[in-house]
């Protein structure tokens, strides 16, 4: 078995996409391009049915142009009204789906915390928020819960419950918060925390959020985790997964021969463009020993 180059992780790939020309975006952007697009398109359409379409005698654009102004002008200007209206409906429904949230384009920094005893304050005690506390628990933090109500998830035994509505004070001398409550709250703790210097972690609400947990696989020492900024967090849990399923049973083999190359590689002063290729070279002469011995993989 062949091990693959490797892919650098963290990285999400840009949303395949075709740009238009400049010309078009250009044209685009003056005020009322697009509807008068549409409405344009409307008359087109219009005027190709009431030539061969299947109501002989239907009026077309062209021929109402050129009568008075009577019902049958009338009939034009409704028309041209009824158009304008459907394209600037149809304008603003398309922006809107197309929109993205301000800060969707905005570079991201994937880390890894560790806490070591540090003060984690975690802002509602409601299921999703008791999901939360055992990976910070794991991760070393002294967990602070604070909410009005506590659910019967929040484990007590592990961290310091404070049963009242969330307060800025709240946050002095922590390190990193979870807002898990509504999104009125979470703005509270996204205000309260930026003075501070504070990172928060609002649970599917991206815009009280200035940090994003991702859907993690870990096995063996080794963690991977997937991130779409908050956008699409059930996206990042399918990714997960799937990769979860992708990764070797012996990632920890592969983890141990690892850290003992690199401490090999650091003390014999093996340049740092030379480790990974070495490294992919000792991974493969794992899997070759065992192919002679017959063991399975």
């Amino acid at each position: 078995m062949a091990i693959p180059p490797s892919v650098e992780p963290f990285v999400e790939p840009e949303a395949d996409r075709q740009d238009a020309p400049w010309w078009l975006d250009r044209l685009m952007s003056v005020p009322l391009a697009p509807p008068a697009t549409v409405l344009l398109l409307g008359l087109i359409l219009w005027e190709d049915v009431s030539r061969k379409g299947p109501w002989p005698g239907w009026p077309g654009p062209l021929e109402l142009s050129t009568s008075p102004l009577s019902l049958n002008a009338g009939w034009l200007l409704g028309g041209i009204a009824i158009a304008l209206a459907a394209g600037v409906i149809l304008g603003r429904s398309a922006t809107k789906r197309a929109s993205l949230p301000a800060d969707a384009g905005l570079p991201r920094l994937p880390v890894f915390l560790r806490f070591d005893g540090r003060r984690v304050v975690v802002v509602g005690a409601g299921p999703v928020a008791a999901s939360k506390v055992p990976a910070l628990l794991a991760a070393g933090a002294q967990v602070t819960v604070v909410a009005p109500e506590i659910s019967s998830a929040i484990d007590r035994s592990g961290v310091r419950v404070v049963q009242r509505e969330f307060e800025a004070a709240d946050l002095d001398g922590a390190w990193f918060a979870t807002a898990a409550a509504t999104p009125a709250v979470n703005r509270q703790v996204c205000d309260a925390a930026e003075p501070r210097g504070i990172f928060v972690n609002a649970v599917d609400d991206p815009p009280n959020a200035t940090a994003y947990l991702g859907g993690t696989v870990s096995r063996g020492g080794v963690t991977v985790a997937f991130s779409t900024a908050g956008q699409a967090p059930a996206l990042a849990g399918l990714l997960r997964e799937a990769f979860d399923e992708l990764m070797p049973a012996d990632v920890a083999t592969w983890a141990e021969r690892a850290h003992e190359l690199s401490r090999h590689q650091r003390a014999s002063g093996v340049a740092v463009h030379a480790r990974r290729p070495q490294l992919l070279d000792a991974l493969n002469r794992l899997y070759d020993r065992r192919d002679r011995a017959g063991a399975p993989r």
